[in-house]
């Protein structure tokens, strides 16, 4: 755990809590590859102030989809927490109050692809917490205090209890990485963060008329549509699925046997990666002789590149 640059007014976290607790707060939920999931069967409920699309409703953290990250309606009644999370130096994915209630507890768990070589970092800040509330990463035992800023390493086998009467909230900032949030690290642990680390490049602008010239037709390994996929299995022989890049609505999609399946956000020069996810894994649509097309994909952990290039048709 590596506690970051920055505290925050207890008093104005605690003020803007207040404000929250006649919104709706909803039981916590999952997300894999195949979307929302299951249900916390457990006192954890959940307010989004950012979720995909802006949804309200959304208590889970959001992965690879049609729709990138946007504030939700929630935000609007927490002024101190919007000031904060405007001055966080990084793009913003999730951010949602998590409340912990007594006697709830978490089985033991870790975050598939969270942590820096994946492009994606969990940050915490408490805004109250009870003396019965721990978060364990094995025997090592964590209770922060409201108003400080934390970086927890959640791919790691990890939960949470409350054995206390109070309860626990904290707000839980998913963001991708850039150098200037890495600044907010101590200073011994940050050679060590720039050597395995994917920042995240800022999105190219996109006209209409590129769109149209990206559009193009291709058999996709079934696995690179699994962002959870272990590192390099769409290289393996496997199932081929049939792919379309394709303006939707005036935006970049990726299309499978004719279902829209991801957005896809333009990083430059036609290579793009999955609306609500990182770089972990991007598409490149390259114009090559003669009016044809390749497709290369790529996924990333760190530094390492797996990269495998595809013949595309015109669409």
């Amino acid at each position: 755990m590596v506690r970051l640059r920055g505290d925050f007014d207890p008093e104005r976290l605690a003020a803007d809590l207040r404000s929250l607790q006649q919104s709706t707060w909803r039981p916590q939920q999952l997300y894999t590859d195949s979307g929302v999931g299951s249900v916390a069967p457990f006192d954890w409920k959940v307010l989004p102030l950012r979720s995909a699309g802006g949804a309200p409703d959304r208590t889970d953290p959001g992965g690879a989809g049609l729709d990138e990250f946007a504030d939700t309606q929630h935000l609007t009644q927490a002024p101190y927490l919007a000031e904060i999370l405007r001055a966080v130096p990084a793009p913003l994915r999730s951010v949602r109050l998590m409340a912990l209630g007594p006697g709830a507890a978490t089985r033991v768990h870790a975050e598939t692809k969270y942590g820096f070589p994946w492009g994606t970092v969990r940050l915490h800040i408490p805004l109250t917490t009870s003396p019965g509330a721990e978060l364990l990463f094995g025997d090592d035992v964590y209770q922060w205090q409201p108003g400080t800023f934390w970086f927890g390493n959640f791919c790691r086998p990890h939960k949470v209890h409350n054995t206390g009467t109070g309860m626990r909230v904290h707000m839980v900032l998913d963001c991708l990485v850039t150098p200037e949030l890495v600044k907010l690290f101590p200073d011994d642990v940050i050679p060590a963060i720039e050597a395995k680390v994917i920042y995240a490049r800022a999105e190219a602008a996109v006209t209409i008329g590129e769109s149209e010239t990206w559009a193009c037709a291709f058999d996709l390994p079934e696995s690179f549509a699994n962002w959870e996929e272990p590192d390099g299995e769409f290289l393996k022989p496997q199932k081929r699925i049939r792919a379309f890049v394709e303006a939707r609505d005036g935006r970049p999609t990726l299309s499978l046997d004719g279902r829209s399946a991801f957005g896809l956000v333009h990083l430059g020069d036609g290579e793009f990666r999955f609306a609500g996810w990182t770089e972990e894994r991007t598409l490149q649509v390259v114009r090559a002789e003669a009016g044809r097309r390749d497709v290369v994909l790529r996924s990333r952990v760190g530094t390492a590149v797996r990269e495998l290039k595809l013949p595309a048709a015109a669409a």
